[in-house]
């Protein structure tokens, strides 16, 4: 598997996968794990703009702000606007902390079981086994519109950017 420079946690710069997906790209598929073990592909958001909020866990500090910061501007979207928050955190553990953080609006869901999308989606940590922060609004006709990934673990995405371009396509 080809790396490139990646995510830096602390003083320590972890490899990540190489490919980058960039706006006009196609959206890869995936096949993800939904908290109840049901598996998600691309083609179950057919028709609507999708917002990857990609995170490395849900029960860090940052990845926590980022999902619980989607979930609330989701309000102001109407359904042809899904946002999917994609870890490698277990289906089990992504669960219990929608639950104990009331997160409705934004689907979680699950690279545990093979990484496939993380490589696809070019976040794959590979040493760590865990995604790189990033952001991608991709459209109805699945192609990519916004694409962002963010080096360091502690640093957070351009809501402001992500939003506006997610809006700018209903």
């Amino acid at each position: 598997m080809v790396a490139r420079s990646g995510m830096i946690i602390g003083s320590r710069e972890f490899p990540v996968v190489a490919k980058m997906l960039k706006v006009g790209d196609q959206a890869p598929d995936f096949a993800l794990t939904a908290n109840n073990w049901s598996r998600k592909t691309l083609s179950d958001y057919t028709g609507k703009v999708k917002i990857l909020s990609i995170v490395p866990s849900l029960d860090t500090s940052v990845c926590s702000a980022q999902t619980r910061r989607f979930n609330q501007e989701a309000s102001a979207f109407n359904q042809d606007i899904v946002i999917l928050t994609v870890s490698a955190d277990l289906p089990y553990a992504q669960s219990r902390w929608c639950g104990a953080e009331g997160i409705e609006r934004v689907e979680t869901l699950s690279d545990h079981k093979d990484m496939n999308f993380s490589t696809a989606y070019g976040v794959h940590v590979i040493d760590l086994r865990i995604c790189q922060r990033a952001a991608f609004v991709i459209g109805q006709n699945d192609i990519v519109q916004y694409s962002e990934y963010v080096p360091n673990i502690d640093h957070v995405i351009n809501f402001e950017a992500v939003l506006s371009c997610a809006m700018s396509m209903i």
